[in-house]
């Protein structure tokens, strides 16, 4: 313990001096803000620095490295798996990267955005927005940018613009290699066929390789116009159907494919005061699929609205009802039941969150097969799955009442395995579909990729940070 205390007084002595100012302030100064995440589990950590250039980046990884500091770097904090979330509270620095959001410089000839890893999605939207222009990764949170790339975040617009790694032209990374070495990927390229892409072996990494600073962002036109509605399906196998439908008809103008469950809908509208009932008779739906078609300069609510009529009209052309019901709505208030839903859940109940995916055609089996199994083993459970059928992604998140008795230890690890077994073993699907992999799916990790894969990952993460940096080891 002596030990460590020397070590990280010798740490922050060397960021002070050399930034000219307090820059290492003890955890206990900052507030829970730096020790927690999205899904409310409480780290520990010994400090936190705050640097404001990539430079201070540097020298604090080289600085860590020489003292035998653990580096947690971290955004905005709203992840869902604790890669951001120190644990060490004699060790562990938390290197944020909020104080890194100067503003947004946009390019509007190149359709893209130069941004800082500590500027707010919602920031980086708004200075585009000025140039007609927007980053269409479509969150329920307000994510840093380079928290958005660690994680490879995708979101409710994936169907249409897909996910950060498909829309990042340029990054700039620190290693912790020991010498706090910048990686300077910053051409804005959208073709650069020159070599191995370096830069995507950080998307999606959870910070375990080294600290984004900086990035290159591909930017896509605002939208002028935007349908929504809500379609119930009279049937499971009728949402895969639609959605092909609404594809074939609607192309590009096909924005956003989202399913909900009865569940998971109703207890946004109980529980979070700002979402109306959008449903005319009152009484919520077992499931419901939120559609979005939109469209630029020359395009029409009329036009889209018959794009989705003519997709529709198709699945009845046998003489069956496919969807029950269609509900057009302001999308905005369509919108809000939606992203309503993650916060709702949390005031229901304990979440136990699952985030998977499967081919889009099995998504309906998925579905049924995982209620299925779920209500035999644990009755006590509420289903209350939402998620993006247009990609093949589920949240397949169960809550816990309230009211109910208290769970065993262990109880909610073995509802995820269960789950996850299914997942991936009887459907080849993924355990982990968008929230990324951090501590509080490690052991999953581990479970499900192949030991070929594993040491791959390692010699890969041995070979950029030798001095180790944030939770995850993709080594197993």
């Amino acid at each position: 313990m002596i030990g460590r205390a020397s070590d990280l007084a010798r740490f922050k002595r060397c960021i002070d001096d050399a930034t000219g100012r307090n820059a290492v302030i003890a955890i206990a100064q900052a507030g829970a803000a730096y020790v927690e995440d999205a899904r409310g589990g409480c780290g520990h950590a010994a400090a936190f620095v705050a640097p404001r250039s990539t430079e201070e980046v540097s020298l604090v990884l080289r600085t860590a490295a020489e003292c035998g500091i653990r580096l947690i770097p971290q955004g905005a904090n709203t992840g869902l798996v604790a890669a951001g979330v120190p644990e060490d509270a004699t060790a562990d620095v938390v290197l944020s990267l909020r104080a890194m959001n100067r503003r947004p410089s946009i390019d509007v000839a190149n359709r893209s955005a130069c941004v800082e890893a500590g500027v707010r999605l919602s920031t980086l939207n708004s200075v585009a927005a000025d140039a007609g222009l927007c980053f269409p990764i479509d969150l329920a949170a307000d994510p840093s940018v380079g928290g958005l790339i660690a994680a490879n975040a995708a979101g409710a617009k994936f169907l249409r613009y897909g996910d950060v790694r498909r829309n990042l032209l340029g990054l700039e990374v620190v290693l912790a290699d020991g010498h706090g070495t910048v990686l300077d990927f910053m051409k804005p390229l959208w073709k650069n066929n020159t070599g191995i892409d370096l830069k995507q072996l950080f998307v999606g990494s959870s910070g375990s390789l080294g600290v984004i600073t900086r990035a290159v962002l591909a930017l896509h036109p605002l939208p002028t116009v935007t349908v929504a509605a809500l379609l119930v399906p009279a049937d499971h196998d009728a949402v895969v159907d639609a959605l092909v439908a609404l594809e074939r008809c609607a192309g590009d103008a096909l924005t956003a494919f989202e399913g909900m469950s009865g569940v998971a809908m109703q207890a946004a509208v109980d529980l979070v005061s700002s979402v109306r009932n959008p449903f005319e008779s009152g009484d919520v739906p077992e499931f419901a699929v939120l559609v979005e078609l939109s469209g630029g300069p020359g395009e029409s609510e009329t036009r889209l609205t018959e794009l989705l009529a003519q997709a529709l009209a198709t699945l009845e052309s046998h003489g069956r009802t496919r969807i029950a019901d269609v509900l057009l709505g302001d999308p905005a208030r369509l919108w809000a039941l939606r992203h309503a839903i993650p916060d709702a859940l949390r005031r229901r109940g304990r979440v136990i969150g699952c985030d998977v995916s499967v081919s889009r055609g099995q998504l309906a089996a998925l579905r049924t097969r995982l209620i299925e199994a779920v209500r035999v083993t644990w009755p006590e459970v509420e289903i209350c799955d939402f998620g993006h059928v247009g990609d093949g992604g589920l949240h397949f998140n169960l809550v816990w009442p309230r009211s109910a008795r208290e769970p065993a230890t262990g109880t909610f690890d073995a509802i995820r395995t269960q789950v996850f077994e299914i997942v991936v073993k009887e459907f080849g699907g993924a355990f982990s579909a968008e929230h990324g992999v951090g501590p509080r799916n490690a052991a999953y990790y581990r479970r499900f990729t192949g030991s070929t894969a594993l040491r791959l990952s390692a010699s890969i993460q041995r070979a950029l940070a030798p001095a180790r940096i944030g939770r995850v080891d993709f080594g197993g």
